[in-house]
């Protein structure tokens, strides 16, 4: 069932449970190309299903994660670290909230690591992109609105922001300002656009109404650079499609001239992940394509998204946080996302309840600050 109208609450448990199913159906494939899923698995991916390889333990590239049996990966362990930097914030966050809240939390409050199958600092867990605000702001002391620079360029930054978009629910302008502030202690260039617009594709699907049609045209008003022509070129190709089967191959042929990595994903080129203002990062691009092909639903966003294979965790965490904010939990298959809390052993409805109280929170005192200002230039401006 899909609500007419689904509530904050709703939409904010749609996006962030609706992100991590979508990062633990991708998980177990991410990595492979569309024709060795089919290979792998007999035919495409329609549910959760377990490791590529059954050593995972030992097997390279993957070991000793055990990617897949719907264990979420660290695109969602990233996503409710940031919730709880809201939670102790309680307000709009920048990039020194990274500093002071984020990255202790990384480093010294010992998590269950579904993946690992053990509890662990989820620093150990997190990939380089993500030790790099680590090592640059708490080892390096690096201004945080600055440490993102020199830093791999993908989407890192990109795939925990729904929360800012949650935090931001109907202002995706605000959200897309957000988003590049707190990325800023993560990423540069690309990457860091990708954040901001990824935030804003969130908040936009929380508008009254939204679909993918406006979340699209939301994104593409506030995309700058290669971000916004990769988002262009990809949902112009999305447009003659109305399945994810018949689109995995125009849209990576869309989406290719824009990403940096080449395409064997297992071994990037030369110039991969480095600053750049005419490239992007495929993950975002794609998303956005997927919902637009399956007009905004859930299953079959997330399913083209994971069936897409290269990094479909995060092109699923995000279409599935996209799709999940438009149309509110009812959207996200329960069997689904009772298999993903119970494998991964996380309460996923927690998260979301709680960033939508901070988000009610954030509200009021962003009315207030409104009305403070709205007083202030009535003063300066009132006839004299």
């Amino acid at each position: 069932m899909t609500l007419t109208n689904p509530t904050l609450e709703d939409r904010a448990t749609g996006a962030l449970v609706g992100a991590a199913v979508g990062d633990a159906l991708g998980g177990p494939v991410e990595g492979w190309t569309p024709d060795r899923i089919v290979e792998r698995h007999g035919g495409r991916i329609h549910g959760i299903v377990g490791p590529w390889h059954e050593d995972w333990r030992t097997a390279r590239p993957i070991a000793p994660y055990h990617k897949g049996d719907g264990h979420v990966t660290d695109d969602t362990l990233m996503t409710h670290a940031l919730v709880r930097v809201y939670e102790a914030v309680r307000d709009h966050l920048d990039a020194y909230a990274v500093a002071e809240h984020l990255v202790p939390d990384l480093m010294t409050n010992p998590r269950w690591i579904p993946e690992l199958e053990a509890e662990a600092l989820p620093l150990q867990r997190i990939f380089l992109a993500e030790k790099w605000i680590v090592t640059r702001l708490h080892y390096a002391h690096v201004d945080p609105r600055e440490a993102g620079s020199g830093n791999i360029v993908n989407c890192g930054a990109a795939m925990y922001m729904a929360p800012v978009g949650i935090a931001n629910a109907g202002n995706p302008a605000g959200a897309y300002s957000e988003a590049l502030d707190i990325a800023g202690a993560h990423q540069s260039s690309y990457g860091r656009e990708a954040a901001g617009v990824f935030a804003a594709a969130v908040a936009a699907a929380c508008l009254p109404g939204a679909t993918a049609s406006t979340v699209l045209d939301t994104a593409l008003s506030l995309a700058k650079d290669g971000t916004r022509t990769a988002i262009e070129a990809v949902a112009e190709t999305a447009s003659r499609h109305r399945d994810f089967e018949s689109a995995l191959a125009p849209l990576r042929a869309a989406v290719a001239p824009y990403d940096s990595v080449g395409p064997d994903y297992r071994a990037p080129s030369l110039g991969a992940r480095r600053p750049s203002r005419l490239h992007s990062i495929e993950e975002l691009p794609i998303a956005l394509g997927m919902l637009l092909i399956a007009d905004g639903a859930y299953e079959a966003s997330v399913l083209g998204a994971v069936n897409y294979g290269r990094d479909c965790d995060s092109i699923a965490t995000m279409a599935g946080a996209i799709a999940g904010a438009l149309g509110g939990e009812a959207v996200v298959p329960p069997a689904w996302a009772k298999q993903v809390a119970e494998a991964s052993r996380l309460d996923l409805h927690a998260p979301a309840a709680s960033m939508a109280a901070v988000t009610r929170e954030i509200f009021t005192r962003d009315r207030t600050r409104r009305a403070a200002h709205e007083s202030a230039f009535a003063t300066l401006t009132a006839p004299r």
